[in-house]
């Protein structure tokens, strides 16, 4: 699949960067740097959203003739957002939390194209349920380091996440960091003029 267009990614995130080389799509990475507060009450699927906007346009500004892809995620428990914890012992506390229970990952996704003036943003929600862990298992996958760059302070493709994630209701690859079957069908929709696909729809 090709873009007849600039591509850029506003987004560091080498998970982000992986998925979208799996489907072929060659892109620039220019990592947004906003203010991620949002007014309060706002609901998950607006927070994502609205962040995902946020990055998008900061990058798009930088790069008007091409388009323009931002993304967000948080992790979702009993009405807490988790983002990416701050240290160590911040992880393993919200790991204990996930420990046994039904979370909801949301990833929001805004798709900007100045040259044309169009602008499309959306979410998905993966609900994810974890077997209970032990204390050990926790502090081993945190002392591993993966969890501190994370939403939730896991990473459902890390070696170690069959261990400890036992049933996904939804899109994989959202829990991994972009919906990439609502970022196809948005390309599809919206933006097929700049769309080249190699293979059958």
């Amino acid at each position: 699949m090709t873009l007849q267009t600039p591509f850029v990614l506003a987004s560091a995130s080498a998970r982000r960067q992986r998925l979208l080389r799996n489907m072929g799509l060659r892109f620039e990475v220019c990592p947004s740097h906003v203010n991620e507060q949002v007014e309060p009450g706002m609901s998950p699927e607006d927070i994502v959203q609205v962040l995902a906007l946020r990055k998008a346009r900061h990058v798009a500004a930088q790069r008007p003739d091409a388009l323009t892809l931002g993304a967000d995620t948080v992790v979702v428990l009993a009405g807490d957002l988790l983002g990416k914890p701050d240290s160590p012992a911040e992880a393993e506390r919200m790991l204990k939390r996930l420990s046994g229970a039904t979370h909801a990952v949301y990833t929001g996704i805004a798709l900007l194209h100045p040259p044309s003036n169009r602008t499309v943003h959306a979410s998905e929600r993966t609900d994810v349920t974890f077997h209970t862990l032990s204390a050990a298992e926790v502090t081993d996958y945190v002392a591993s380091g993966s969890p501190l760059d994370k939403a939730g302070a896991y990473g459902i493709q890390d070696s170690r996440a069959p261990f400890f994630v036992r049933r996904i209701d939804g899109d994989y690859y959202n829990v991994v960091g972009l919906p990439l079957h609502r970022f196809y069908r948005i390309l599809k929709k919206h933006f097929s003029d700049l769309l080249i696909e190699d293979y059958a729809a």
